[in-house]
Protein backbone atom coordinates (compact mmCIF):
# COMPACT_ATOMS: atom_id res chain seq x y z
CA UNK A 1 0.00 0.00 0.00
CA UNK A 2 1.15 3.48 -0.82
CA UNK A 3 -0.28 6.67 0.54
CA UNK A 4 0.40 9.97 -1.12
CA UNK A 5 -0.94 13.48 -1.01
CA UNK A 6 -2.05 14.91 -4.32
CA UNK A 7 -3.62 18.21 -3.28
CA UNK A 8 -4.87 19.90 -0.10
CA UNK A 9 -7.92 18.11 1.21
CA UNK A 10 -7.32 15.02 -0.93
CA UNK A 11 -5.35 11.82 -0.37
CA UNK A 12 -5.19 8.69 -2.51
CA UNK A 13 -4.34 5.21 -1.19
CA UNK A 14 -3.81 2.33 -3.59
CA UNK A 15 -4.74 -1.21 -2.60
CA UNK A 16 -3.65 -4.21 -4.64
CA UNK A 17 -6.72 -6.40 -4.28
CA UNK A 18 -7.06 -9.19 -6.78
CA UNK A 19 -6.64 -9.41 -10.49
CA UNK A 20 -9.07 -10.46 -11.76
CA UNK A 21 -32.62 25.39 -13.19
CA UNK A 22 -29.73 25.98 -10.65
CA UNK A 23 -27.05 23.78 -9.18
CA UNK A 24 -28.64 21.31 -6.80
CA UNK A 25 -26.38 22.32 -3.97
CA UNK A 26 -26.90 26.05 -4.30
CA UNK A 27 -29.02 25.65 -1.17
CA UNK A 28 -27.57 22.85 0.97
CA UNK A 29 -30.37 20.51 2.13
CA UNK A 30 -30.91 20.08 5.84
CA UNK A 31 -29.61 16.51 5.76
CA UNK A 32 -26.13 17.70 4.70
CA UNK A 33 -25.70 20.97 6.53
CA UNK A 34 -21.98 21.76 6.62
CA UNK A 35 -20.64 18.20 6.33
CA UNK A 36 -17.14 17.76 7.69
CA UNK A 37 -14.48 15.14 8.25
CA UNK A 38 -12.90 12.60 5.92
CA UNK A 39 -14.95 11.07 3.10
CA UNK A 40 -13.54 7.74 1.88
CA UNK A 41 -14.44 6.73 -1.69
CA UNK A 42 -13.79 3.26 -3.08
CA UNK A 43 -12.34 3.89 -6.53
CA UNK A 44 -11.55 1.37 -9.28
CA UNK A 45 -11.29 3.62 -12.33
CA UNK A 46 -7.95 4.74 -13.71
CA UNK A 47 -6.56 6.87 -16.49
CA UNK A 48 -8.72 9.74 -17.67
CA UNK A 49 -11.68 8.53 -15.62
CA UNK A 50 -9.55 8.59 -12.50
CA UNK A 51 -8.47 12.13 -13.36
CA UNK A 52 -12.13 13.13 -13.79
CA UNK A 53 -12.91 11.79 -10.34
CA UNK A 54 -10.15 13.87 -8.80
CA UNK A 55 -11.81 16.95 -10.29
CA UNK A 56 -15.23 15.91 -8.99
CA UNK A 57 -13.83 15.36 -5.52
CA UNK A 58 -11.91 18.64 -5.56
CA UNK A 59 -15.06 20.51 -6.59
CA UNK A 60 -17.04 18.83 -3.83
CA UNK A 61 -14.38 19.79 -1.27
CA UNK A 62 -14.36 23.37 -2.55
CA UNK A 63 -18.09 23.55 -1.87
CA UNK A 64 -17.73 21.76 1.47
CA UNK A 65 -14.41 23.02 2.92
CA UNK A 66 -14.89 21.06 6.12
CA UNK A 67 -14.52 17.80 4.18
CA UNK A 68 -11.42 16.02 2.98
CA UNK A 69 -11.57 13.07 0.57
CA UNK A 70 -9.50 9.93 0.36
CA UNK A 71 -9.70 7.31 -2.37
CA UNK A 72 -9.28 3.64 -1.60
CA UNK A 73 -8.09 2.55 -5.05
CA UNK A 74 -8.72 -1.01 -6.19
CA UNK A 75 -6.14 -2.12 -8.75
CA UNK A 76 -7.56 -4.98 -10.80
CA UNK A 77 -7.42 -6.26 -14.34
CA UNK A 78 -10.67 -6.77 -16.22
CA UNK A 79 -13.82 -6.82 -14.10
CA UNK A 80 -13.22 -4.92 -10.84
CA UNK A 81 -15.86 -6.70 -8.80
CA UNK A 82 -13.44 -9.24 -7.38
CA UNK A 83 -11.15 -6.53 -6.07
CA UNK A 84 -14.00 -4.53 -4.60
CA UNK A 85 -15.40 -7.63 -2.93
CA UNK A 86 -12.00 -8.54 -1.49
CA UNK A 87 -11.51 -5.06 -0.05
CA UNK A 88 -14.95 -4.79 1.55
CA UNK A 89 -15.05 -8.30 2.93
CA UNK A 90 -11.49 -7.79 4.16
CA UNK A 91 -12.76 -5.04 6.44
CA UNK A 92 -11.89 -1.85 4.54
CA UNK A 93 -14.07 1.02 5.75
CA UNK A 94 -15.38 3.30 3.03
CA UNK A 95 -18.23 5.79 2.82
CA UNK A 96 -19.00 5.69 -0.90
CA UNK A 97 -18.69 2.97 -3.54
CA UNK A 98 -18.73 3.61 -7.29
CA UNK A 99 -20.67 0.83 -9.01
CA UNK A 100 -21.83 -0.09 -12.50
CA UNK A 101 -23.25 -3.63 -11.97
CA UNK A 102 -26.87 -4.02 -10.78
CA UNK A 103 -26.25 -7.68 -9.87
CA UNK A 104 -23.25 -6.65 -7.76
CA UNK A 105 -25.30 -3.98 -5.99
CA UNK A 106 -27.81 -6.70 -5.07
CA UNK A 107 -24.97 -8.85 -3.75
CA UNK A 108 -23.62 -6.00 -1.61
CA UNK A 109 -27.09 -5.13 -0.35
CA UNK A 110 -27.80 -8.75 0.57
CA UNK A 111 -24.52 -8.77 2.50
CA UNK A 112 -25.59 -5.76 4.55
CA UNK A 113 -22.82 -3.56 3.13
CA UNK A 114 -25.09 -0.90 1.58
CA UNK A 115 -27.21 1.72 3.30
CA UNK A 116 -30.69 2.38 1.87
CA UNK A 117 -31.15 5.98 0.70
CA UNK A 118 -34.93 6.33 0.34
CA UNK A 119 -35.02 8.87 3.18
CA UNK A 120 -32.16 10.80 1.58
CA UNK A 121 -33.96 10.72 -1.77
CA UNK A 122 -37.02 12.33 -0.18
CA UNK A 123 -35.20 14.90 1.97
CA UNK A 124 -32.94 15.99 -0.88
CA UNK A 125 -35.82 16.25 -3.35
CA UNK A 126 -34.14 13.92 -5.84
CA UNK A 127 -37.46 13.16 -7.50
CA UNK A 128 -37.17 16.61 -9.07
CA UNK A 129 -33.66 15.83 -10.32
CA UNK A 130 -33.87 12.23 -11.59
CA UNK A 131 -36.80 10.57 -13.35
CA UNK A 132 -38.45 7.61 -11.68
CA UNK A 133 -36.78 5.24 -14.13
CA UNK A 134 -33.37 6.21 -12.73
CA UNK A 135 -34.58 5.66 -9.18
CA UNK A 136 -35.86 2.25 -10.24
CA UNK A 137 -32.52 1.46 -11.84
CA UNK A 138 -30.75 2.30 -8.58
CA UNK A 139 -33.05 0.05 -6.54
CA UNK A 140 -32.87 -3.57 -5.46
CA UNK A 141 -36.00 -5.39 -4.28
CA UNK A 142 -37.86 -2.09 -3.99
CA UNK A 143 -35.19 -0.40 -1.84
CA UNK A 144 -33.19 2.52 -3.26
CA UNK A 145 -29.41 2.33 -2.88
CA UNK A 146 -27.85 4.07 -5.87
CA UNK A 147 -27.75 7.56 -7.35
CA UNK A 148 -27.00 7.22 -11.06
CA UNK A 149 -24.68 9.98 -12.24
CA UNK A 150 -23.90 8.94 -15.83
CA UNK A 151 -25.16 6.58 -18.49
CA UNK A 152 -24.07 5.45 -21.90
CA UNK A 153 -24.98 3.77 -25.15
CA UNK A 154 -23.40 0.32 -25.37
CA UNK A 155 -24.72 -0.38 -28.89
CA UNK A 156 -22.57 2.27 -30.58
CA UNK A 157 -19.80 1.24 -32.98
CA UNK A 158 -16.78 3.55 -32.86
CA UNK A 159 -14.70 4.34 -35.92
CA UNK A 160 -12.08 6.73 -37.21
CA UNK A 161 -13.52 8.79 -40.06
CA UNK A 162 -10.35 8.72 -42.18
CA UNK A 163 -10.41 4.92 -42.26
CA UNK A 164 -13.91 4.67 -43.71
CA UNK A 165 -13.18 7.46 -46.17
CA UNK A 166 -10.06 5.65 -47.38
CA UNK A 167 -12.08 2.48 -47.98
CA UNK A 168 -15.01 4.30 -49.60
CA UNK A 169 -17.33 3.07 -46.85
CA UNK A 170 -20.29 4.96 -45.46
CA UNK A 171 -21.28 4.14 -41.87
CA UNK A 172 -23.34 0.98 -42.47
CA UNK A 173 -27.00 0.97 -41.53
CA UNK A 174 -27.81 -2.71 -42.11
CA UNK A 175 -26.11 -5.96 -41.15
CA UNK A 176 -25.46 -6.84 -44.79
CA UNK A 177 -23.82 -3.46 -45.37
CA UNK A 178 -21.74 -3.92 -42.25
CA UNK A 179 -20.49 -7.38 -43.25
CA UNK A 180 -19.79 -6.17 -46.80
CA UNK A 181 -17.71 -3.29 -45.42
CA UNK A 182 -15.22 -5.74 -43.91
CA UNK A 183 -13.83 -6.74 -47.32
CA UNK A 184 -13.70 -3.11 -48.43
CA UNK A 185 -11.68 -2.19 -45.36
CA UNK A 186 -9.32 -5.11 -45.90
CA UNK A 187 -8.83 -4.05 -49.51
CA UNK A 188 -7.89 -0.59 -48.22
CA UNK A 189 -5.08 -2.14 -46.19
CA UNK A 190 -6.73 -2.83 -42.83
CA UNK A 191 -6.13 -6.48 -41.92
CA UNK A 192 -8.54 -6.63 -38.95
CA UNK A 193 -11.60 -4.42 -39.48
CA UNK A 194 -13.08 -5.20 -36.05
CA UNK A 195 -10.87 -4.68 -33.02
CA UNK A 196 -12.12 -7.57 -30.86
CA UNK A 197 -11.06 -7.19 -27.22
CA UNK A 198 -11.23 -10.84 -26.21
CA UNK A 199 -8.87 -10.94 -23.22
CA UNK A 200 -11.32 -10.32 -20.38
CA UNK A 201 -14.91 -9.29 -20.97
CA UNK A 202 -15.49 -6.88 -23.86
CA UNK A 203 -15.99 -9.60 -26.48
CA UNK A 204 -19.40 -10.08 -24.86
CA UNK A 205 -20.53 -6.69 -26.19
CA UNK A 206 -21.18 -8.14 -29.65
CA UNK A 207 -23.23 -11.04 -28.31
CA UNK A 208 -25.33 -8.80 -26.07
CA UNK A 209 -26.44 -6.31 -28.71
CA UNK A 210 -26.91 -9.11 -31.25
CA UNK A 211 -29.17 -10.83 -28.71
CA UNK A 212 -31.21 -7.62 -28.35
CA UNK A 213 -31.52 -7.21 -32.11
CA UNK A 214 -32.44 -10.90 -32.52
CA UNK A 215 -34.90 -11.41 -29.68
CA UNK A 216 -35.57 -7.97 -28.23
CA UNK A 217 -35.41 -6.79 -24.64
CA UNK A 218 -37.80 -9.60 -23.74
CA UNK A 219 -35.26 -12.28 -24.65
CA UNK A 220 -32.42 -10.47 -22.91
CA UNK A 221 -34.45 -10.00 -19.74
CA UNK A 222 -35.59 -13.62 -19.78
CA UNK A 223 -32.02 -14.84 -20.17
CA UNK A 224 -30.78 -12.59 -17.37
CA UNK A 225 -33.46 -14.06 -15.05
CA UNK A 226 -32.87 -17.59 -16.35
CA UNK A 227 -36.47 -17.78 -17.54
CA UNK A 228 -35.08 -19.20 -20.76
CA UNK A 229 -32.09 -21.51 -20.93
CA UNK A 230 -28.73 -20.65 -22.42
CA UNK A 231 -29.33 -23.57 -24.77
CA UNK A 232 -32.46 -21.88 -26.15
CA UNK A 233 -32.67 -21.39 -29.90
CA UNK A 234 -32.60 -17.60 -29.50
CA UNK A 235 -29.14 -17.81 -27.92
CA UNK A 236 -27.86 -20.17 -30.59
CA UNK A 237 -29.31 -18.02 -33.36
CA UNK A 238 -27.53 -15.01 -31.86
CA UNK A 239 -24.22 -16.86 -31.78
CA UNK A 240 -24.67 -17.98 -35.38
CA UNK A 241 -25.09 -14.34 -36.37
CA UNK A 242 -21.95 -13.50 -34.37
CA UNK A 243 -20.20 -16.35 -36.22
CA UNK A 244 -20.91 -14.63 -39.54
CA UNK A 245 -18.48 -11.89 -38.56
CA UNK A 246 -15.79 -14.31 -37.43
CA UNK A 247 -16.11 -16.47 -40.54
CA UNK A 248 -15.82 -13.31 -42.64
CA UNK A 249 -12.40 -12.71 -41.09
CA UNK A 250 -13.48 -9.69 -39.08
CA UNK A 251 -11.09 -9.86 -36.25
CA UNK A 252 -7.79 -11.56 -37.00
CA UNK A 253 -6.41 -14.60 -35.22
CA UNK A 254 -7.37 -15.73 -31.71
CA UNK A 255 -3.97 -14.48 -30.57
CA UNK A 256 -4.83 -11.01 -31.88
CA UNK A 257 -8.27 -11.09 -30.27
CA UNK A 258 -6.85 -12.16 -26.91
CA UNK A 259 -3.95 -9.71 -27.00
CA UNK A 260 -5.67 -7.13 -24.85
CA UNK A 261 -8.76 -5.57 -23.39
CA UNK A 262 -10.89 -2.75 -24.82
CA UNK A 263 -8.20 -0.09 -24.33
CA UNK A 264 -5.66 -2.07 -26.32
CA UNK A 265 -8.27 -2.56 -29.04
CA UNK A 266 -8.97 1.17 -29.06
CA UNK A 267 -5.26 1.82 -29.52
CA UNK A 268 -5.29 -0.42 -32.60
CA UNK A 269 -7.85 1.90 -34.21
CA UNK A 270 -7.04 5.37 -32.98
CA UNK A 271 -3.26 5.33 -32.69
CA UNK A 272 -1.96 2.33 -34.69
CA UNK A 273 -4.47 2.70 -37.58
CA UNK A 274 -4.53 -1.11 -37.75
CA UNK A 275 -8.27 -1.74 -37.16
CA UNK A 276 -11.53 0.08 -37.80
CA UNK A 277 -14.54 -0.80 -35.65
CA UNK A 278 -14.94 -1.08 -31.87
CA UNK A 279 -18.18 -1.85 -30.04
CA UNK A 280 -17.76 -0.42 -26.56
CA UNK A 281 -19.32 2.02 -24.10
CA UNK A 282 -19.27 5.78 -24.02
CA UNK A 283 -16.15 5.94 -21.89
CA UNK A 284 -14.41 5.56 -25.25
CA UNK A 285 -15.37 9.18 -25.89
CA UNK A 286 -13.36 10.33 -22.90
CA UNK A 287 -10.35 8.28 -24.01
CA UNK A 288 -10.55 9.59 -27.59
CA UNK A 289 -10.79 13.21 -26.48
CA UNK A 290 -8.45 13.27 -23.55
CA UNK A 291 -5.90 10.51 -24.13
CA UNK A 292 -5.69 10.48 -27.93
CA UNK A 293 -6.35 14.23 -28.25
CA UNK A 294 -8.76 13.64 -31.13
CA UNK A 295 -11.43 16.08 -32.26
CA UNK A 296 -14.86 14.69 -31.36
CA UNK A 297 -17.11 14.34 -34.38
CA UNK A 298 -14.30 15.33 -36.76
CA UNK A 299 -11.62 12.68 -36.30
CA UNK A 300 -13.93 9.97 -35.02
CA UNK A 301 -17.60 9.19 -34.59
CA UNK A 302 -20.10 6.41 -33.92
CA UNK A 303 -22.97 4.70 -35.68
CA UNK A 304 -25.66 2.68 -34.00
CA UNK A 305 -25.43 -1.09 -34.30
CA UNK A 306 -26.54 -2.13 -37.80
CA UNK A 307 -30.13 -3.28 -38.33
CA UNK A 308 -30.77 -7.03 -38.57
CA UNK A 309 -34.32 -6.68 -39.88
CA UNK A 310 -35.77 -9.11 -37.34
CA UNK A 311 -38.20 -6.68 -35.75
CA UNK A 312 -35.99 -5.53 -32.87
CA UNK A 313 -33.78 -2.88 -34.41
CA UNK A 314 -35.24 -0.24 -32.08
CA UNK A 315 -33.28 -1.69 -29.14
CA UNK A 316 -30.05 -0.58 -27.48
CA UNK A 317 -27.87 -1.89 -24.70
CA UNK A 318 -27.10 0.74 -22.07
CA UNK A 319 -25.03 1.04 -18.93
CA UNK A 320 -24.93 3.45 -16.03
CA UNK A 321 -22.70 4.29 -13.11
CA UNK A 322 -23.99 5.02 -9.64
CA UNK A 323 -22.70 6.03 -6.25
CA UNK A 324 -23.65 3.95 -3.22
CA UNK A 325 -23.42 4.65 0.51
CA UNK A 326 -22.17 1.98 2.90
CA UNK A 327 -23.37 0.90 6.33
CA UNK A 328 -19.88 0.87 7.85
CA UNK A 329 -18.67 4.26 6.64
CA UNK A 330 -17.55 6.66 9.34
CA UNK A 331 -19.04 9.75 7.68
CA UNK A 332 -22.63 9.17 6.48
CA UNK A 333 -23.48 12.88 6.37
CA UNK A 334 -20.61 13.62 3.97
CA UNK A 335 -21.55 10.52 1.96
CA UNK A 336 -25.12 11.77 1.62
CA UNK A 337 -23.93 15.21 0.55
CA UNK A 338 -21.62 13.64 -2.03
CA UNK A 339 -24.38 11.44 -3.49
CA UNK A 340 -26.54 14.52 -3.97
CA UNK A 341 -23.62 16.53 -5.37
CA UNK A 342 -23.09 13.92 -8.11
CA UNK A 343 -26.36 14.97 -9.80
CA UNK A 344 -25.75 18.70 -9.40
CA UNK A 345 -25.22 21.06 -12.32
CA UNK A 346 -21.55 21.48 -11.41
CA UNK A 347 -20.89 17.74 -11.37
CA UNK A 348 -22.73 17.34 -14.69
CA UNK A 349 -20.53 20.09 -16.17
CA UNK A 350 -17.36 18.24 -15.14
CA UNK A 351 -18.74 15.00 -16.56
CA UNK A 352 -19.60 16.69 -19.85
CA UNK A 353 -16.09 18.09 -20.02
CA UNK A 354 -14.83 14.52 -20.10
CA UNK A 355 -17.38 13.40 -22.66
CA UNK A 356 -19.97 11.86 -20.32
CA UNK A 357 -23.73 12.39 -20.23
CA UNK A 358 -25.62 12.82 -16.97
CA UNK A 359 -29.24 11.73 -16.36
CA UNK A 360 -29.71 14.70 -14.04
CA UNK A 361 -32.24 17.38 -14.94
CA UNK A 362 -29.59 19.85 -13.75
CA UNK A 363 -27.39 18.88 -16.71
CA UNK A 364 -27.14 21.13 -19.75
CA UNK A 365 -27.37 18.91 -22.89
CA UNK A 366 -25.81 21.62 -25.04
CA UNK A 367 -22.51 21.04 -23.24
CA UNK A 368 -22.21 17.57 -24.77
CA UNK A 369 -20.09 17.08 -27.86
CA UNK A 370 -21.44 15.85 -31.21
CA UNK A 371 -20.66 12.16 -30.66
CA UNK A 372 -22.26 12.09 -27.23
CA UNK A 373 -25.31 13.88 -28.65
CA UNK A 374 -25.66 11.15 -31.29
CA UNK A 375 -25.51 8.54 -28.54
CA UNK A 376 -28.01 10.20 -26.21
CA UNK A 377 -30.44 10.70 -29.09
CA UNK A 378 -30.12 7.01 -30.03
CA UNK A 379 -30.81 5.91 -26.46
CA UNK A 380 -33.80 8.26 -26.21
CA UNK A 381 -35.31 6.65 -29.31
CA UNK A 382 -34.65 3.05 -28.25
CA UNK A 383 -36.14 0.34 -26.14
CA UNK A 384 -33.25 -0.06 -23.76
CA UNK A 385 -31.85 -3.00 -21.84
CA UNK A 386 -29.11 -2.84 -19.23
CA UNK A 387 -25.89 -4.61 -20.18
CA UNK A 388 -26.58 -8.34 -19.86
CA UNK A 389 -23.20 -9.20 -18.36
CA UNK A 390 -23.80 -6.71 -15.54
CA UNK A 391 -27.11 -8.36 -14.67
CA UNK A 392 -25.67 -11.86 -14.22
CA UNK A 393 -24.32 -13.38 -10.99
CA UNK A 394 -20.54 -13.10 -10.79
CA UNK A 395 -19.79 -16.81 -11.20
CA UNK A 396 -22.11 -17.04 -14.18
CA UNK A 397 -20.70 -14.03 -15.97
CA UNK A 398 -17.21 -15.50 -15.58
CA UNK A 399 -18.34 -18.75 -17.19
CA UNK A 400 -20.20 -16.88 -19.92
CA UNK A 401 -17.10 -14.90 -20.88
CA UNK A 402 -14.79 -17.92 -20.86
CA UNK A 403 -17.16 -19.89 -23.05
CA UNK A 404 -17.44 -16.97 -25.48
CA UNK A 405 -13.65 -16.99 -25.73
CA UNK A 406 -13.87 -20.63 -26.82
CA UNK A 407 -16.48 -19.63 -29.38
CA UNK A 408 -14.20 -16.91 -30.78
CA UNK A 409 -11.57 -19.57 -31.48
CA UNK A 410 -13.99 -21.91 -33.25
CA UNK A 411 -17.38 -20.39 -34.23
CA UNK A 412 -18.80 -23.69 -35.47
CA UNK A 413 -22.28 -25.03 -34.74
CA UNK A 414 -20.70 -27.79 -32.67
CA UNK A 415 -18.88 -25.22 -30.53
CA UNK A 416 -22.07 -23.23 -30.13
CA UNK A 417 -23.78 -26.34 -28.74
CA UNK A 418 -20.86 -27.00 -26.39
CA UNK A 419 -20.47 -23.47 -25.01
CA UNK A 420 -24.19 -22.85 -24.49
CA UNK A 421 -24.46 -26.18 -22.63
CA UNK A 422 -21.56 -25.17 -20.38
CA UNK A 423 -23.07 -21.78 -19.56
CA UNK A 424 -26.44 -23.40 -18.89
CA UNK A 425 -24.86 -25.93 -16.54
CA UNK A 426 -23.34 -23.10 -14.51
CA UNK A 427 -26.65 -21.19 -14.54
CA UNK A 428 -28.47 -24.19 -13.12
CA UNK A 429 -26.04 -24.22 -10.19
CA UNK A 430 -26.77 -20.59 -9.36
CA UNK A 431 -30.48 -19.96 -9.93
Amino acid sequence: MNMQKSRPGFRRRAVLAGVGLAALLAVVPAFAQDPSGELVILQWQGGTDGEMWLKLEADFVAKNPGVTTRELVITAQGDARGGIRTALIGGEKVDVVINTWPAFRAELADSGILRPIDDLWASAGLDSVLDQSWKDLGSTNGVTYGVNYTYGDRSAVWYKKAHLEKAGVEPPKTWDEFVASLDKLKAAGFATPIAMPGKYWAHGEWFETLLLRTGGVEASNALARHEIKWTDDIVKTTLKKYAELLKAGCCGTPEQMFAGDWDYSADQIFTADAANYLLIGMWMNSRARNDYKLNEGVDYSIFQFPALGLGHDDTSSVDAKEVLATTNGANPSAADAFLVYMVSADAAKILAGYGYASPSKNADPSMLGPVQQVATAAVAQSKVQFVLGDLLPGDLVDEYRVQLQKFLQDPSDATIDTVTAAIEAKAQELY
